[in-house]
């Protein structure tokens, strides 16, 4: 073989490594809260019922309309994916073959005590939640939730947002081995940026007057947020709002199990004269280790467990969530767990 041939091959089998696959199976998530299965088209009139288009112009910088119109299209593609269509069968195409998946979000909450679900009417559909713009090339996708207007500010996407991005970071076939997640929003959405800042997203980007403010008759800038795979914790994603982990979500058992061996660096760190004797290729092997791992849990004696449901331990971490200034992703941590900054020291 010709050392051109040679170099097409060797191309060729680097896009078939990060192909999308043809078709998925949209596992269901559970939260504390809510729990997610594939959303339907029938779906899409209990958001109508919600008036979960309301507003629409304060959170994502659309008109309800707009917004209304790209729900569907989302919904539609997500099914197509799952029957194994190719995007342009979907019956609303995709003209960059990018994929998406949907979740409706349902809860069996009772907030008024009065001994109904408050969502029945709706067979409990509170809204739904997107991976959007799935890139296999670039193991890039962009998150997004819509609730119905009577359930926004009641923690349900702090509940279910880190279980999906979980998912989302997971290495195939647990997840979908996303490299990076990405959010946009309006600089007017402050409660928004606060939250997606709690998971860890962190300001890379403005597109200068990029939206209408109906509102204030002006433009507005919109603000791009991201996190990476080795800068997410969904550990304590979850347990600044107070959830737990659930260990039967997907994608969760390689979290645990990376926390696992992250517990054995800090143990490793503190020995006597261990920092001193750490070389640059330690530190190598051991993110070898922790790439290569086998997903276990947790060990008991590293969580506080409640049923299924796991709370994180208050160890010293390298957390950089709620802090405006962005951590680079060799300070991720679980490269960095036990090495430095005390937890008194964080800005959460």
């Amino acid at each position: 073989m010709t050392e051109t041939n040679e170099t097409l091959s060797l191309a060729t089998d680097a896009q078939l490594t990060r192909d999308l696959p043809h078709s998925i199976v949209i596992l269901p998530i559970t939260g504390e809260m809510v729990h997610l299965r594939p959303a339907t088209v029938e779906d899409l009139l209990r958001l109508d019922e919600l008036d979960a288009f309301y507003g629409a112009s304060k959170i994502t910088g659309k008109d309800a309309a707009t917004e209304r119109a790209v729900v569907h299209t989302w919904v539609r593609r997500s099914q197509a994916w799952e029957a194994g269509q190719a995007p342009a069968e979907s019956g609303v195409g995709d003209p960059e073959s990018r994929r998406t998946i949907a979740w409706a979000v349902l809860t069996d909450a009772d907030h008024d005590d009065d001994g109904m679900i408050d969502a029945a009417p709706t067979d409990n559909v509170i809204g739904m939640i997107f991976l959007i713009d799935i890139d296999g090339w670039s193991r890039s996708a962009r998150i997004q939730i819509i609730l119905g207007k009577d359930y926004r500010g009641r923690g349900y996407s702090r509940d279910a947002m880190p279980r999906v991005m979980t998912y989302g970071f997971a290495p195939e076939p647990a997840g979908l081995g996303m490299h990076r997640i990405w959010v946009s929003v309006p600089e007017t959405n402050t409660r928004s940026i606060s939250v997606y800042q709690s998971l860890g997203f962190v300001p890379s980007g403005t597109s200068r007057d990029a939206l209408w403010d109906v509102e204030n008759n002006k433009y507005q800038d919109l603000i791009v947020m991201d996190t990476l795979v080795d800068e997410y914790d969904p550990i304590r994603s979850l347990d600044a709002f107070g959830m737990h982990l659930i260990e039967d979500n997907p994608g969760v058992k390689e979290a645990l199990s990376a926390r696992e061996h992250s517990m054995a660096i800090q143990q490793r760190v503190a020995e006597p004269g261990a920092g001193e004797q750490s070389t640059a290729a330690d530190e190598s092997e051991t993110s070898s280790e922790i790439a290569e791992a086998p997903a276990q849990p947790q060990s008991t004696s590293e969580q506080a467990t409640t049923g299924t449901h796991t709370r994180s331990t208050d160890e010293e971490s390298n957390w950089p969530y709620g802090q405006a200034d962005r951590k680079s992703s060799k300070e991720a941590w679980w490269r960095t767990l036990g090495r430095g900054r005390k937890r008194d020291t964080e800005g959460e």
